[in-house]
């Protein structure tokens, strides 16, 4: 790449598909809310209580994706493209065990860790009963990470959007045919979405295990590898800890303010997530660029894409958050019958659309970093916001429930706006030196 216009192209080439992969995930909860939404308000509260246990137990491990992108990147810049798809392996392997011992645990411990969230019993009992059975899918879900990470670390955004778009046709189609044809109910919608992603799962591994074949790469487990991929992994795993405890600490002070704001606190949410995803297309793409390039030596050609993607965060994030503005009023009776949940939904969703500038910001900076392999500054950074967040969400929490739904959640999503602003200033900092700029096939 030898200018602005060849960045642009290379970084559009990259993040279109991935863009498309990334909101099938996101679309996967919207369409399970969607779902179990019109089974009533305890079955979308506990599915908000649910999945941010899941999503916490699969994203922890996201490393898996971030890390072997970075990994793999670098020693493709370098030319070495079997010890890129070996470094791939190992990781494959590490979630493997990863994903086995975290399913057996949730499953184990579904019910006292729903009740962490202090939500009344009737949702309790909705919420247990979804995070036992997607326990599940966590062995295909941390497979999916493991493998996604390999095929963009070699600029293959293509695949695993093919995966996505077949995974999420058919989780709508078992959990319409599970929760209402079979009437299972919320159960339903948990075996769907864990048949989907496994399904996804055997699929990417099967497209990884060919280019493991056809470069002569190692599939056999190798234990100092993959206990050097785990090590690599931990600075992110903290990185990734503290985020998921920033998402955790605001859903359990949802659950404190009563059924209808966790109940629309969890649709609003997912909107924010699928949002998160849309826009962490330009980070996958810069994870692989900034990757790629900095195993080529080229710095300058990281400045200018960097240069090029924080733009295109901010304007792309404002853009899709009008988007939300406009909608707002729109989009609740897609979720809930209730009109409690409707109204305090609607005020949340202002809120979400009106952060979306600052969080396009973000995610394309915390990408640029954890392709240059800055994991460790990325952890401690996290760390550093999950502390300034903690007086402002306690300090909802101290307020307590009004008697307005829809003020209450305005409120905690004014303070989770006001985080990921103080996330943006930390990462614009760290971004603006040039420590993090390390050269060659290792950080």
């Amino acid at each position: 790449m030898n200018g602005p216009a060849s960045h642009r192209r290379e970084i559009l080439r990259l993040a279109v598909p991935a863009f498309l992969a990334l909101i099938a995930e996101p679309l996967f909860l919207l369409a399970d809310s969607a779902i179990v939404g019109h089974l009533g308000t305890a079955e979308l509260a506990g599915l908000g209580v649910a999945s941010a246990a899941l999503l916490t137990a699969a994203g922890i491990f996201v490393f898996l994706a971030y890390g072997t992108t970075s990994v793999v990147a670098r020693y493709l810049g370098a030319g070495d493209t079997r010890a890129a798809i070996t470094a791939g392996v190992d990781g494959l392997w590490l979630a493997a065990g990863l994903g086995l011992v975290t399913a057996a645990l949730v499953a184990v411990l579904a019910e006292p860790i729903c009740a962490a969230f202090g939500a009344s019993e009737a949702v309790l009992a909705q919420a247990t009963t979804y995070l036992r059975i997607s326990a599940a899918g966590l062995p295909g879900m941390l497979g999916i990470l493991a493998v996604t990470g390999v095929l963009r670390g070699l600029q293959d955004t293509r695949t695993p959007l093919v995966a996505s778009v077949i995974g999420f046709t058919a989780n709508i189609g078992l959990n319409v045919l599970l929760v209402y044809g079979f009437g299972w109910g919320i159960a339903g919608s948990a075996w769907g979405t864990v048949i989907a992603q496994t399904g996804m799962a055997v699929g990417l591994v099967t497209v990884l295990l060919r280019k493991a074949r056809a470069r002569q790469a190692s599939l056999h487990p190798h234990p100092g590898r993959i206990l050097a991929a785990a090590r690599t992994g931990v600075p992110l795993l903290i990185r990734t800890l503290a985020l998921r405890a920033t998402l955790l600490l605001t859903t359990w002070v949802a659950a404190s303010l009563g059924d209808v704001p966790l109940a629309a606190h969890q649709v609003a949410l997912t909107v924010w997530s699928f949002l998160a995803f849309a826009l962490d297309a330009l980070a996958i793409a810069a994870q692989a660029i900034v990757g790629r390039s900095l195993g080529a030596g080229d710095r300058e050609g990281v400045r200018v894409a960097v240069r090029t993607m924080t733009q295109w965060g901010i304007w792309g994030g404002l853009a899709i958050g009008l988007a939300v503005v406009a909608l707002h009023g729109i989009l609740p009776p897609l979720f809930s019958p209730d009109e409690p949940v409707r109204a305090a939904l609607g005020a949340a969703l202002v809120v979400v659309g009106l952060g979306q500038a600052v969080a396009g910001y973000v995610f394309v900076l915390d990408g640029v970093l954890i392709g240059a392999g800055d994991g460790r500054w990325l952890a401690w950074g996290q760390v550093v916001t999950l502390i300034a967040y903690l007086p402002l969400v306690l300090a909802v929490r101290a307020r307590g429930p009004s008697d307005s739904a829809a003020l209450d959640l305005v409120v905690l999503w004014l303070a989770f706006t006001l985080w990921m602003v103080i996330r943006g200033a930390v990462l614009g900092w760290r971004a603006r030196q040039d420590a993090w700029m390390v050269t060659g096939a290792g950080t």
